[in-house]
């Protein structure tokens, strides 16, 4: 890596473009430091791998794992919306705040759809252009050639191309750049550990910026489901965004440092750090997970008849911890005067939590399950 050059400036009409060079190559690892990080890496990866399997219906909470790198990711290109307002109907959201919270939807979409994908395809540009058009589907970035590779120029910061931070390649060498990464990404015949093979993927994919715009969410993306096509997750439980955004000027600054002075060093550095604090926050949240199942599931037992429907609605909890009395009532299969009287105990409980304060329309959220996600 001493020797690594990142690519080359090149004079355009009235801008110069940055054309990054093929990563599909020999590389060789020697900073003991870095190797001591991809092993502390490792190990935390696979103790949480570990701990997902022994998690009963993991893809309850997983749900609110995706809703979590939904609204993070989405937040650091400017989204406003938080993960109570994300949980909400449509119906629900505020006109003002519907733009914001489609896009989150969409993410959500296009990670369930793209894990979905990995059932019949390999990790692949494919997959990539796919899961672009879901998440550009039908918001603000809808006309900006959902799911296709741009044919035109872009760039990143400043009011026009003549004063933007970075400019990307130009757009008659995305096809190639893109074929190198995804002969990297199957390259069998030159070893290079997973993780540092992720980090500088997710490097050059933003080097390239392939898409008029949602580069910045499929590039986060790319990383969990890179993971788990790898064999290295079995579920899709480490997302980086929440990191990303808590350092969001040491992301973009490691980013551009590799442009700018070569040091993919740093950036590797930095990645792993993210994945090491990560995969230690999720094994920490399954773990309190699995401590207010066992607490609420002691609490609903006290309530005899009531138990079953209690049960019916804490599984759905789990996965979208905010209902209303309609809901509970056809969760539960039970009359609107039932549903109230099981949120009221519940509530009683303190395992849901009124909080619109209105006498209509009242919504309740699992409030102790919300703020483990946060």
């Amino acid at each position: 890596m001493k020797n690594f050059q990142s690519g080359r400036y090149v004079k355009q009409k009235h801008f110069k473009s940055f054309q990054p060079n093929p990563i599909n190559r020999a590389w060789l690892l020697d900073n003991m430091e870095l190797i001591q990080l991809l092993g502390e890496a490792d190990r935390e990866l696979g103790r949480l791998d570990m701990y997902s399997d022994y998690i009963p219906n993991i893809d309850l909470f997983i749900r609110m794992h995706v809703l979590k790198e939904a609204t993070q990711s989405s937040k650091i290109e400017g989204t406003q919306t938080n993960m109570e307002e994300a949980l909400l109907d449509k119906e629900d959201v505020a006109l003002d705040k519907r733009d914001d919270w489609e896009e989150v939807q969409n993410y959500v979409a296009a990670m369930n759809e793209a894990i979905g994908n990995l059932q019949a395809l390999p990790f692949s540009a494919r997959i990539i252009r796919e899961t672009h058009k879901t998440l550009m589907q039908g918001v603000r970035g809808k006309h900006k050639q959902p799911g296709e590779f741009r044919h035109s120029q872009n760039w990143i910061g400043g009011a026009s191309i003549s004063d933007a931070v970075f400019v990307p390649p130009v757009h008659t060498s995305i096809d190639e750049l893109m074929g190198d990464i995804e002969q990297f990404v199957h390259n069998d015949m030159q070893y290079f550990p997973e993780l540092l093979k992720i980090a500088l993927v997710h490097y050059q994919f933003e080097t390239i910026h392939p898409f008029l715009d949602g580069n910045g969410r499929v590039g986060r993306l790319m990383i969990t489901l890179y993971l788990v096509s790898k064999g290295i997750l079995k579920q899709p439980v480490l997302y980086l965004s929440d990191f990303f955004e808590r350092n969001r000027t040491h992301y973009y600054d490691n980013l551009m440092r590799v442009r700018e002075k070569n040091d993919l060093l740093q950036w590797f550095k930095f990645f792993l750090v993210g994945v090491i604090e990560t995969a230690r926050s999720s094994i920490a949240t399954f773990d309190n997970i699995l401590k207010l199942q066992k607490q609420v599931e002691g609490q609903i037992q006290t309530l005899g008849s009531r138990t079953a429907n209690a049960q019916k609605v804490l599984h759905y909890l789990y996965q979208h911890p905010m209902v209303n009395a309609a809901k509970v009532a056809l969760i539960a299969e039970i009359s609107p005067a039932s549903a109230y009287k099981l949120i009221a105990d519940l509530e009683r409980f303190g395992i849901l939590k009124e909080v619109t304060g209105g006498k209509r329309g009242k919504m309740y959220v699992f409030d102790a399950y919300l703020q483990l996600f946060k």
